[in-house]
């Protein structure tokens, strides 16, 4: 139960802003020890069948790259088809899924926003493109670190999301990107490209752009979250990041899982904490439509 309860109140904290300040990194630091009740939960997630209201499309961009997506319209569309615009979230997945298959990117961290109860709580549309190639590639940096740039796909997404936007009714102040391992190196990068077009990031064991890079998104909200123990993305230039948006005047929060090693944690797949706080971030200028 202390466990439960700290990961409770570092949620809480998180949502409300507690501790937040420009020019500092809000850190906290969880253990990993996952209850199975959380590793139950998770891979009853992954295991579950893909719901049919994440519908399969394909875009094609106009680098002619056809990106494969499926789209989740909010629960309350149906029911209210003159509903105010909502957000778009996007997923971005990690490199064990690249393919065109329509079906690889649809993993747990994915469906799990289909549950009726994140559904319902969290309406908005959910893109989760796959792409054939890296998103995200990976070389030092300046500081000696690793670092990530776009890679050959990451522009098709972007203009996916652009597309989107053309078409849906969505709420531009309110777009997000949220991303495992290399997805979530390319959401970061993706804020570097695409500037004022996303409102926050949450970030899943990312590696992230040149720190040199930082101060251009520092306004950007992010919540990044990585174990201390992935030697696969090392934590450190992750943490470096952070570091570096909050130098340029930026409150990234980070939080640092004691001994987990390249994985989502489990206890948050499903928590209701990163979304609240994803969801309360808004632009304060809305980003004309393409």
């Amino acid at each position: 139960m202390l466990r439960m309860g700290w990961v409770a109140v570092s949620m809480m904290a998180l949502v409300s802003g507690a501790w937040a300040q420009t020019g500092r990194v809000d850190e906290r630091t969880l253990p990993y020890a996952p209850f199975p009740s959380d590793l139950k939960a998770m891979d009853d997630v992954i295991k579950a069948p893909l719901s049919d209201d994440f519908v399969a499309k394909t875009y094609t961009a106009p680098d002619g790259r056809t990106v494969p997506y499926r789209l989740l319209a909010p629960a309350t569309v149906a029911a209210q088809p003159t509903l105010a615009k909502l957000p778009l979230v996007v997923v971005l997945h990690g490199s064990g899924s690249i393919g065109q298959d329509n079906a690889a990117q649809m993993t747990g961290f994915a469906k799990a926003w289909a549950l009726p109860d994140v559904r319902q709580r969290f309406p908005a549309y959910v893109v989760v493109p796959q792409v054939d190639t890296r998103s995200a590639d990976y070389a030092p940096g300046v500081d000696g670190l690793l670092a990530s740039h776009p890679g050959a796909s990451l522009p098709a997404v972007l203009a996916l999301v652009d597309d989107l936007v053309g078409r849906l009714p969505v709420d531009t102040t309110r777009i997000y990107v949220v991303g495992f391992s290399m997805g979530a190196s390319a959401a970061l990068d993706a804020l570097v490209a695409k500037p004022g077009r996303f409102a926050a990031a949450v970030v899943f064991s990312a590696v992230p752009p040149d720190r040199t890079q930082a101060a251009g998104v520092a306004a950007v909200p992010t919540l990044q979250v990585h174990g201390d123990a992935d030697m696969e993305n090392p934590y450190a230039p992750d943490h470096a990041w952070a570091e570096a948006v909050a130098a340029a005047g930026g409150a990234p929060v980070f939080i640092r899982y004691q001994g987990m090693e390249h994985r989502l944690p489990p206890d948050m797949i499903l928590a209701p904490g990163w979304r609240e706080w994803l969801f309360a971030q808004q632009l304060r200028v809305a980003v004309p439509r393409p």
